[in-house]
């Protein structure tokens, strides 16, 4: 039970400062996406945001920043292994289940329900 207290607060918690810098600043969702991403990468990267995801798990893991805390990881495993060439093919290594399952998913989507753009 406590496992899932702290996912639904870490991962709340990384929410909440999403909805805060979009209502207190004029950076786009975008930018923000972006920044949360790019975040993940340098925590990952300094081996931060490995303490993050020991405290809340699936609550660091799913949001943005856990994507970027999974492309670093991945292209440090690489490069470890590989060399440099690994820095060009370790982040796609990493993350290319869930970017495929994000697009198949997506498409199933498409094909069930009607979409529109927004006007």
């Amino acid at each position: 039970m406590k496992s899932y207290l702290m996912a639904f607060i870490v991962g709340g918690t990384i929410c909440v400062i999403a909805q805060i810098l979009m209502d207190k600043t004029k950076l786009t969702p975008a930018r923000i996406l972006v920044s949360f991403v790019t975040i993940g990468v340098i925590l990952g990267a300094l081996n931060i945001y490995d303490f993050v995801i020991k405290l809340g798990g699936a609550g660091a893991t799913i949001p943005l920043p856990g994507f970027g805390y999974s492309l670093a990881k991945a292209t440090i495993k690489e490069v470890d292994s590989k060399g440099i060439l690994g820095a060009f093919t370790g982040g796609i290594k990493g993350t290319a289940g869930g970017i495929t399952a994000a697009i198949v998913f997506g498409y199933i989507m498409a094909l069930l329900f009607n979409p529109k753009t927004k006007d």
